[in-house]
């Protein structure tokens, strides 16, 4: 994800809030303000964190980290035949940016693509740029607080496909940004192939993202998604299919999108919102609200949809709207 020093963040002008505790209802929770689930972003949506380019691993890395080793250690007790994985991708490993190098490295390498110079092209990225390391670090909390499937950190890391098809793309949309288009293409290519999740590097993503299985996941070019969004599997973020520049989906912060979505144009999917699966989404859906259908309505309707009161990606109630939206269940 590019960083976007020195920008200012839009003003939140909402004064309804939201809870934090994705089990307290908005009355439960009055202090909270809906502005602190969000980290600080730029003007479009891509969120960054102020650092010194020379400063040392913070705390949190060290200990996450640390975390990783332990349960890698556990594993290999549990499961013996699995040490010389283990070992190769975490326990030989200095640091987690060089872990993530590695792995990736290994996943995404073929025969005319070897893995040491893939290991250099991730290692040379993550070391450079320690917002991406920060990033990364969201992304595997997310994963670990929102998935009941995630055991452990090291579990995925290892291996959950969304979580790795992400942060290569990190990578790539780095590269992208540096003029080094064919070489990010290139990655995007190979993550299609293996991971079966196609993310153009020229799209923006925030942090603490969870992209749930992720097989089917396509992703445009100009689309931007915020942080702490939640994503299950065949998503389309695309575009109408007739127009240029700008043309695909800005995704809020906070949003929930169920399977099988398709979000297509330049349209606004607002801070909070829900998404439900198998959606058509063609036009803007405001803050707080939830769409369903093809083509998608707003639950309550659009004079007056019913707002959310608690963050559906920290949530992942994907079923309470229905009842909201027909009579007619079976």
């Amino acid at each position: 994800m590019a960083a976007c020093m020195g920008a200012s963040r839009t003003a939140i002008t909402e004064t309804n809030t939201l809870s934090c505790d994705p089990n307290k209802s908005q009355v439960e929770d009055q202090t909270y303000n809906y502005v602190k689930f969000c980290l600080h972003s730029c003007a479009d949506r891509v969120s960054y964190v102020p650092f010194c380019p020379d400063r040392s691993k913070t705390m949190d890395e060290v200990d996450l980290w640390r975390k990783m080793q332990e349960e890698a250690r556990y594993d290999v007790e549990q499961e013996p035949v699995l040490s010389n994985y283990y070992y190769n991708s975490i326990l030989s490993q200095g640091s987690l940016e060089r872990a993530l190098a590695n792995h990736l490295s290994m996943k995404l390498s073929n025969s005319s693509l070897p893995s040491g110079t893939l290991f250099d092209v991730f290692q040379g990225v993550v070391v450079e740029d320690k917002e991406i390391m920060m990033a990364v670090m969201d992304d595997l909390r997310a994963v670990k607080e929102r998935d009941p499937a995630c055991v452990s950190y090291v579990h995925c890391f290892l291996n959950f496909k969304g979580f790795l098809a992400c942060q290569a793309h990190r990578v790539a949309h780095k590269l992208w940004s540096q003029g080094r288009k064919v070489l990010a293409l290139l990655i995007q290519n190979r993550v299609s192939e293996v991971f079966a999740v196609d993310i153009h590097p020229g799209a923006k993503i925030g942090r603490g993202i969870l992209f749930d299985h992720a097989t089917g996941v396509v992703i445009g070019e100009t689309a931007v998604i915020g942080n702490n969004v939640s994503i299950l599997h065949n998503v389309t973020l695309g575009g109408t299919g007739k127009a240029c520049g700008d043309r695909h989906p800005k995704i809020g912060d906070g949003v929930l999108i169920g399977a099988g979505t398709c979000i297509l144009g330049n349209i606004r999917i607002g801070d909070g919102a829900k998404i439900g699966a198998g959606s058509v989404v063609l036009k803007d859906v405001p803050a707080r609200t939830t769409a369903v259908g093809n083509p998608a309505r707003l639950i309550g309707g659009k004079d007056n949809p019913i707002k959310l009161d608690k963050i559906p990606s920290l949530t992942m109630d994907h079923t309470s709207h229905i009842s909201e939206w027909s009579d007619y269940v079976i």
